[in-house]
């Protein structure tokens, strides 16, 4: 795929000579053959695909293709529009931009 990565969970990860510790993520370059290796138990996540069809806009915890949707999700969540997150119970205003 062209795009790959992969996240350590748990224990640790060489690769290339580098060391990527539990709650890390590498992310490859391109084309390059990767390998990795590990010196104990590790558990580690795999993931790659193809490229996503085009930009994506990032905005606190919104992100879509479309900035006029992230704009749409600002006011639906100051407005109080969307379902409560289960089991909890304090509200997060936006923060500032």
């Amino acid at each position: 795929h062209a795009e790959r990565a992969v996240y350590v969970a748990e224990g640790r990860l060489e690769i290339g000579g580098t060391v990527l510790e539990a709650g890390h993520m590498a992310v490859f370059e391109p084309g390059r053959v990767a390998t990795l290796m590990a010196a104990a138990a590790a558990r580690a996540l795999l993931l790659g695909g193809e490229p996503l069809d085009g930009p994506r806009h990032l905005w606190w915890n919104f992100v879509s293709s479309s900035a006029e949707r992230i704009e749409q999700a600002s006011r639906d969540w100051a407005e109080g529009r969307f379902d409560p997150v289960p089991g909890e119970t304090e509200f997060i205003p936006l923060p500032e931009r």
